[in-house]
């Protein structure tokens, strides 16, 4: 199947324009980028209807971007429903206070069905709809914070909430594609991309 395709996701993304980065980071596209990284964006042209500007910084590494293709892909054919991959993407990106990926992953959640009440309480860090989402939650900030060096309880918590060792590795999972972009984006600064300026976001003080 085609990389990282999410409905609804091509028809929204296909009217955005270019943008120049805010630093010096370029935004390729297949004209400018590296012979390796060319049939990647193919990739991301074809799931989104344009290149993201994650993407297209990406591409400057070709190895980045391709890692980052896959490992989201491995994220969508995960044993979370879409609920749970939104609680773990946007816990990562707004615990990261991630400018591009928090609106981003808002409009994702649109697409696949995730309701408001799931996206404002991730967004706005207030407690989920839930007992178990909250659980994910809360276990995925806790092996962001301790750095993988989770305790006992906290894997209790996370057993008795109905998860086991699959998702606790998945959480893992997640967490190293949010790394890639959550980073990048802080670096380069990438540019929101036209479709999720709407979704504009900053963190809490």
């Amino acid at each position: 199947k085609a990389f990282g395709m999410i409905p609804g996701l091509h028809a929204v993304m296909a009217e955005a324009p270019g943008e120049l980065a805010m630093t010096d980071f370029p935004l390729h596209d297949k004209d400018t980028a590296p012979e390796k990284s060319r049939p990647l964006l193919d990739n991301s042209l074809k799931a989104f209807g344009m290149i993201p500007g994650l993407h297209a910084v990406m591409a400057e590494a070709p190895g980045i971007l391709e890692g980052y293709q896959q490992l989201h892909q491995l994220v969508l054919d995960s044993s979370f429903d879409n609920d749970e991959k939104t609680v773990v993407w946007q816990t990562i990106n707004v615990e990261n206070a991630c400018h591009y990926c928090v609106p981003a992953h808002t409009g994702i959640a649109k697409m696949m069905d995730v309701s408001d009440d799931i996206t404002n309480a991730l967004r706005d860090e207030t407690p989920l709809p839930s007992d178990k989402l909250e659980a994910l939650r809360t276990f995925t900030l806790a092996v962001m914070r301790k750095h993988g060096n989770v305790s006992k309880e906290d894997l209790d918590a996370f057993y008795k909430a109905g998860y086991q060792h699959r998702q606790v590795l998945e959480v893992i999972l997640v967490l190293s594609q949010k790394v890639m972009s959550n980073y990048v984006n802080h670096i380069a600064e990438t540019p929101v991309d036209e479709p999720f300026k709407k979704f504009e976001w900053q963190k809490k003080q």
